[in-house]
């Protein structure tokens, strides 16, 4: 009897993340395009958020691996025993892997399970603001994980550099995708749109002639909500028309910090958590991002593809989301009087905006929309598998 192996039969990849959220913020154009070529698995922690978010993409298995964020040895090594045994199971040609807790047990777990192609990639380092042993402990969890994988990419070319000064990486063991970021930019989806903008800004009680500051993201220490704070109690004194947003979950008990430093405080709008950042960041005139750490800053081209001018710090991971003074401005990391500087320029320059908003959104859509990041990640999986 003659046995026939199919010429069709896909091979396996599998997406291993700490949270079902990143599948869904980062990951979803890659796997609907990967999955035409091979068969997609995915594991994420479903105890924190349910992987039903997960349920219309085009994968043979969403596991459920509990991934705990902050290190627990029991726990941690229950994880890994249960990919290890997950691995084994499926026999996966290719685990890949997302964020540093997952890449730290997806990765070792792989590389015990003897699969053969083995891929992390760097999204931005918790230990950079760090200091002491603990920094170097976590350092030595990102060498782990470099150690035990076969490809590492890097979501940024000046944050891949970081990770080689910082002995993390090598140049010759690392790289990056297209002109970097994870998931680029749905040109489709970021357009500016005049009525939206009128609709947002009325929903928000913003006057025509107000000039809107706005944060997107998690608000927390690193991400510079302090400096900002204070930049916009300086700024809101001699500005009357001078209006900051904040959209985003509260992670640290930022906005009692925020009340406590913005005397104005009536100028200040905490929005929280949106599903519809394209929507939301319509109302701003300038997009703030004046964060400590960063391993790429997906918000900033968002801002930029909807020809918003931007202000970000000139921290190692925001490098390549603008062009300084030609697309926004850059300030010093951590520094309120150069942030204050970069929002009174923007704010006494209007044409400046304009312009810079203009250049911004053409500089996304030569370098980072959406399709042309997946494209890169498919060529990559046709190169190495």
């Amino acid at each position: 009897m003659k046995i026939l192996f199919s010429l069709n039969m896909k091979k396996k990849i599998c997406f291993v993340v700490s949270t079902p959220v990143t599948v869904k913020a980062f990951l979803v154009n890659h796997i609907v395009d990967l999955s035409k070529i091979y068969d997609i698995y995915i594991v994420a922690n479903g105890e924190d958020q349910s992987l039903s978010i997960l349920e219309s993409l085009p994968v043979k298995e969403i596991k459920n691996i509990p991934i705990p964020r902050n290190i627990n040895l029991i726990k941690d090594l229950k994880s890994l025993l249960e990919l290890i045994a997950y691995n084994k199971s499926i026999e996966f040609d290719a685990v890949h892997t997302v964020t540093p807790k997952a890449g730290l047990l997806g990765i070792t777990a792989a590389k015990l399970s003897n699969i053969k192609v083995r891929t992390h990639i760097f999204t931005g380092q918790v230990w950079h603001t760090k200091k002491g042993i603990f920094k170097q402990f976590l350092m030595f969890l990102d060498r782990v994980i470099v150690w035990n994988a076969t490809h590492i990419l890097v979501d940024g070319e000046s944050q891949r550099q970081y990770l080689i000064k910082n002995g993390i990486v090598k140049n010759s063991n690392s790289f990056v995708l297209g002109e970097g970021s994870i998931s680029g930019v749905d040109y489709n989806r970021f357009v500016p749109n005049e009525e939206t903008k009128l609709q947002v800004r009325t929903e928000l009680d913003l006057a025509e002639n107000d000039i809107v500051f706005m944060f997107l993201g998690r608000m927390n220490k690193d991400k510079g909500i302090p400096e900002l704070a204070q930049a916009f109690n300086i700024i809101s004194k001699n500005y009357k028309n001078a209006r900051l947003l904040f959209v985003g979950g509260d992670e640290q008990n930022m906005t009692p910090l925020v009340k406590e430093t913005v005397e104005e405080i009536e100028k200040v709008i905490f929005y929280g958590v949106t599903s519809e950042p394209e929507r939301l960041l319509q109302a701003c005139d300038v997009f703030c991002l004046p964060s400590h750490r960063e391993g790429f800053g997906t918000s900033v081209i968002e801002a930029s593809l909807l020809e918003k001018p931007i202000i970000c710090s000139d921290t190692y991971g925001l490098m390549a989301t603008i062009v300084d003074n030609e697309t926004g401005i850059r300030h010093k990391v951590n520094n309120v009087d150069s942030l204050k500087a970069a929002m009174e320029n923007l704010l006494q320059h209007p044409e400046l905006r304009v312009q810079y908003g203009k250049n911004g959104r053409n500089y996304v859509l030569k370098n980072f929309t959406a399709q042309q990041i997946t494209d890169e990640w498919v060529k990559f999986y046709k190169n190495i598998l």
